[in-house]
């Protein structure tokens, strides 16, 4: 079977479950699609909860809410890296991950509002509007996660990875990349696209999640579920408003 590119939402991590028993004492031992909606729903909350703290620190000290954000991201993957080697300690993890991704996300929000009033708005109805369309597409049968499309997003998403890499390398050996962050057509070309990937990362999400609710994986990959479908959505959230910023600016 072909793996996600999402690394959380691997095959191997809702594979090989026995068939989903009918009994329902089973069934409230395995994994569920409601299960798994209503903690991703748990997380978003905490997502924003803890992104409070650093959005009105901002108003007072911009610095220390700067702070956070480097907080937020060092405990944010060393969490997820923690869940996704041990996906069974994701139910205690996956809302510490949550929070410390709100942090992160709470600061570089307030600082992009404050440089471009009214986009953090805009991106998160954005953000939240694509997962419901990338959502009722997949229900609706109109994209189908084949093997054809499942190959075509990871290899978009890993081409993606490794020019971030790459561009990464470079900017610390002293060559940044300035077409990656203009704000001309190619630079805004170049976020259309990731954006665009990483909503199709959604489709692939939820196929996973749906296979591992079908073979019966056991309870605790709804909080594994859906911290991998958070891990999309932080993504797909950053590049949205990376692209308002780049059209702002133009």
């Amino acid at each position: 079977m072909l793996r996600t590119s999402n690394p959380v939402l691997k095959s191997k991590s809702f594979g090989g479950f026995a068939s989903q028993v009918e009994a329902p004492a089973v069934r409230e031992k395995t994994m569920t699609i409601g299960g798994t909606v209503d903690k991703t729903a748990i997380l978003l909350a905490l997502v924003v909860v803890a992104g409070l703290w650093p959005w009105k620190l901002m108003e007072v000290d911009p610095a220390a809410a700067m702070s956070w954000l480097w907080i937020g991201l060092v405990g944010g993957l060393v969490t997820a890296l923690i869940i996704i080697f041990k996906n069974d300690w994701a139910g205690p993890l996956a809302p510490l991950y949550a929070a410390c991704e709100g942090l992160a996300l709470g600061a570089l929000s307030a600082f992009m509002e404050r440089r471009f009033p009214g986009i953090v708005f805009q991106a998160v109805l954005l953000t939240l509007g694509v997962l419901a369309t990338m959502l009722v597409i997949y229900r609706t049968g109109q994209i189908k996660a084949t093997n054809g499309f499942k190959r075509g997003v990871i290899a978009a998403t890993g081409a993606i990875a490794l020019v971030y890499l790459v561009t990464m390398a470079l900017r610390a050996f002293g060559m940044p990349v300035s077409f990656m962050h203009s704000t001309g057509w190619l630079g805004i070309g170049i976020s259309m696209v990731v954006v665009v990937v990483a909503a199709l990362n959604l489709v692939l999400d939820f196929d996973m999640i749906e296979q591992g609710a079908k073979n019966g994986a056991p309870k605790h990959m709804e909080w594994y579920g859906a911290f991998g479908l958070l891990v999309t959505l932080v993504w797909l959230y950053i590049e949205i408003l990376n692209l308002l910023s780049k059209l702002t600016r133009r």
